[in-house]
């Protein structure tokens, strides 16, 4: 017993005894870098100031985004007002650090109300949407269960800062057997984007599914190309080698809005065939990204389908480039015709 002591002891003199001074040091400029940012004048002190006076926040909000500052990485104080992204992960940063599930409800409201003030939630087509909490109550989603069944436009049931909830119309016993398992969700927003994320069903109550938060979203952009409205007859050959025929509604150079009576599901794949005016006849592949439902009137026993061009399609993209390029001259050259006329 008493050599194994002395081998201890000498273990802790030759090597660990001799980093302990450097180990303090740390530890101390640690403390003091805390202090320095939780006390000293930060850069953008004075816009920062300057800034919140437009927004109306109570003294509550103020000092809880004063928190946020100074939980987050950013240098300038003013950086969570200059955007929804800065904001968001200055969030997510103070929640991480204080977790959220024991953070104050007066904290927790006054995060809400800085976020609703500053029209950071999805609502804002301007906003940048990283985070869940951006959401609101009533958005409709897409889930895709455990084994491909899709439930569309589920309704966004509740929605606080530590938690939110989905509500999916559908038997309480198959809500229940959800617990525990991973479900994908789709948000569409208009003109803009996909978002998607998978997470884990925490809780079950009924039909309605109790989601914690993420500011992990994947983002599939809808209008990265100008899009074109067109009334093109197209047919889809599906991987099963059946064909079905529908309508073509815009055409941009990354993807396309078409009609099937089909119903399709998100990142299903199956290719498309087109006549091009001038160009001839188009195939090219697709993936799909989101099923709209019966959207357009004049066709309304099909589904309208947004999806993204994949595998090799440049010669294509090349040439929808081109129409869409001709069709808006003809168009800006109709509109001064009139002017011209007249002179």
């Amino acid at each position: 017993m008493g050599s194994v002591l002395h081998e201890v002891w000498k273990i802790f003199q030759f090597y660990i005894l001799p980093v302990l001074p450097f180990v303090a040091l740390v530890l101390i400029e640690i403390q003091l870098m805390y202090n320095r940012r939780e006390n000293e004048v930060m850069f953008g002190t004075d816009s920062f100031d300057e800034k919140i006076k437009a927004f109306q926040f109570t003294p509550k909000e103020v000092r809880t985004l004063e928190k946020l500052v100074r939980s987050s990485k950013f240098e300038n104080k003013d950086a969570v007002l200059n955007s929804s992204g800065l904001f968001e992960a200055a969030v997510s940063e103070f929640y991480r650090i204080r977790n959220v599930f024991s953070v104050r409800d007066e904290t927790l409201d006054a995060i809400a109300g800085l976020r609703r003030k500053m029209d950071f939630t999805g609502s804002n087509p301007l906003t940048m949407v990283c985070s869940t909490r951006q959401f609101n109550v009533d958005d409709r989603v897409d889930l895709e269960v455990e084994g491909g069944q899709v439930f569309k436009r589920a309704k966004i049931y509740a929605r606080s800062e530590k938690i939110w909830s989905i509500k999916m119309d559908c038997n309480p016993g198959l809500a229940k057997s959800l617990l525990g398992t991973h479900v994908l969700i789709r948000w569409t927003r208009a003109n803009d984007a996909v978002y998607s994320i998978r997470l884990p069903v925490q809780a079950v109550s009924s039909d309605i599914l109790v989601l914690n938060h993420s500011d992990k979203l994947d983002k599939e952009q809808l209008r990265k190309w100008l899009r074109e409205v067109v009334d093109f007859p197209v047919v889809a050959t599906f991987s099963n080698g059946e064909k079905h025929s529908g309508v073509l509604y815009d055409l941009s150079a990354g993807g396309i809005l078409l009609g099937l009576a089909e119903d399709c599901k998100p990142d299903q794949r199956f290719s498309i065939t087109f006549e091009l005016p001038t160009f001839g006849e188009q195939n090219v592949d697709v993936r799909v990204l989101n099923n709209l439902g019966h959207r357009n009137p004049d066709f309304p026993l099909y589904n309208s389908i947004s999806a993204v061009f994949t595998g090799s399609y440049a010669w294509t993209q090349e040439r929808v480039l081109q129409y869409i390029f001709e069709v808006n001259r003809k168009s800006k050259m109709k509109k001064k015709a009139p002017n011209d006329v007249l002179t």
